[in-house]
């Protein structure tokens, strides 16, 4: 296990002797084969099939995720970011106006992940008369790092991704005979880097990690960043006041209460980290939360500091190679939702009944190994004067 700040970006940097394929699967598991010497590089390639998700894009390594990354950085440009803004802003206003008009919502099952599942089905350019497919899919499967091992089976036909993948087949072979001007059409027709053509599952699979992967983390990030604005003495009232202040706290959030808790590495060659030796095939739990709170890298790093300085250099989005692809998404959709709740209601508390009063409040969280978020958050809203 890895807490300091230094030692999560020695090994997050340094992608020759880490191995990203157990990611997904986390460091308790067991590996597949019996690591032997002091490079199973190869060992580790010839196995990826065994690996829980060893076919996508969180687990591949070098070249590979290279590829897949070009493809992804399509959907990610700024010109793209911008046409979805203005989804996010007409979808983000509905949703809070109906909050605020019936005083009061349970904020992460009624808005967070309906409103992030349509925004990246917006940006993925997904059929708006099939996003309810995915938005119950969504809803009905388990959170990802699950603690329960049963409900870990990305195979399973009730998995999300699965129920996805199917129709995103559909999408990439019909773009693919049929192309027409939208991101899905593009997205089915892109070459990699070499300009070799992906295969049909490569995109599939690709869209549907993106799907699923994405949609939980922000919709975490709103759960949590909503519980410092709420309790935080006077912070939303300078929020509400400078609005351009958000963007600071989401990051100190971020820090602090980053959506996900901790990824993995598998040492493919004897190395160090710290100055300490790690034999190949060794297991290796990076903790975010623990680098982001470590009191060598920040000054009083369990208190929030609103104006904190160099705050983007924080670890919730991972960094090198693996950082995390739709950080930029997160950072507007989150931000853009907050200001509607700002703008539309003057005063935002939980719920005293669900959850308990201010200093002695009852929160309950995901039960995953991954995810950082609150399982639901009841809010009382009282409407602005406006």
């Amino acid at each position: 296990m890895v807490t300091g700040s230094d030692e999560l970006l020695e090994v997050m940097k340094n992608n020759r002797d880490f191995s990203s394929i157990i990611a997904l699967q986390g460091a308790a598991a067991p590996l597949p084969f019996q690591p032997e010497g002091a490079d199973i590089a190869a060992e580790i390639e010839a196995n990826r099939p065994k690996f829980l998700g060893g076919d996508l894009l969180v687990n591949y390594d070098d070249q590979r995720h290279a590829f897949s990354r070009a493809l992804l950085s399509r959907l990610f440009t700024p010109s793209r970011l911008r046409a979805n803004e203005k989804f996010i802003s007409e979808y983000s206003e509905q949703l809070v106006r109906d909050a605020v008009a019936n005083g009061g919502v349970e904020l992460i099952k009624t808005i967070s992940t309906p409103f992030v599942t349509m925004v990246i089905a917006d940006l993925l350019g997904v059929p708006v008369e099939d996003r309810q497919i995915f938005m119950d899919a969504i809803e009905a499967g388990p959170p990802p790092g699950s603690l329960d091992q049963n409900e870990n089976d990305y195979t399973a036909e009730t998995h999300p991704l699965v129920v996805m993948g199917a129709d995103f087949m559909n999408y990439v072979q019909d773009r693919r005979a049929n192309p027409r001007d939208d991101v899905m059409s593009e997205l089915a027709n892109a070459k990699y880097p070499d300009g070799s053509t992906p295969e049909a599952i490569e995109i599939v699979n690709l869209t549907t990690f993106l799907f699923g992967a994405g949609q939980d983390t922000s919709a975490k990030l709103l759960g949590n960043a909503m519980r410092y604005i709420i309790d935080q003495p006077g912070l939303q009232d300078r929020l509400r006041a400078d609005p351009s202040l958000i963007p600071q706290l989401l990051e100190e959030v971020l820090r602090l209460e980053g959506s996900s808790k901790q990824t993995t590495r598998l040492a493919r060659r004897d190395t160090q980290i710290g100055g300490v030796k790690i034999p190949a095939g060794t297991k290796v739990m990076l903790c975010l939360g623990g680098a982001n709170r470590d009191p060598r890298r920040w000054e009083d790093p369990n208190a929030f500091v609103l104006d904190r300085p160099r705050i983007r250099e924080h670890l919730a989005f991972g960094r090198g190679a693996h950082v995390c692809a739709g950080a930029p998404l997160a950072r507007v959709e989150v931000r853009v939702i907050l200001e509607k709740f700002l703008e539309h209601a003057a005063d935002i508390d939980m719920d005293e009944a669900k959850h308990g009063p201010r200093g002695a409040r009852r929160l309950a969280y995901e039960p995953s190994f991954i995810i950082r978020g609150l399982s639901e958050l009841h809010l009382k809203l009282t409407p602005s004067a406006a």
